[in-house]
């Protein structure tokens, strides 16, 4: 005597995992790829040879111990960029 459970007949677990990935593979086809958008004005900033310089002076003062931080001048540009 044979005893078979509930859809037997209907179920095939390499079939059903064969179909699940066919699902996830057709899905990360269709999906697009990954782009970076630089804006104009980044774009600038990296062009001037001006900002850069800029950049290497304040570097140099970190490492040398000589960059001074104006602490009113710093919290006043950040209250006016909260309260805008």
């Amino acid at each position: 005597m044979k005893i078979h459970g509930p859809n037997h007949s209907n179920m095939n677990p390499y079939q059903k995992q064969q179909h699940i990935q066919q699902k996830t593979a057709s899905k990360s086809r269709s999906l697009k790829p990954d782009q970076l958008e630089i804006s104009d004005k980044a774009l600038k900033m990296q062009q001037k040879e001006s900002r850069q310089t800029y950049v290497n002076e304040i570097k140099q003062q970190v490492d040398n111990g000589e960059y001074q931080v104006n602490n009113k001048e710093t919290a006043k540009k950040l209250l006016n960029y909260w309260r805008a």
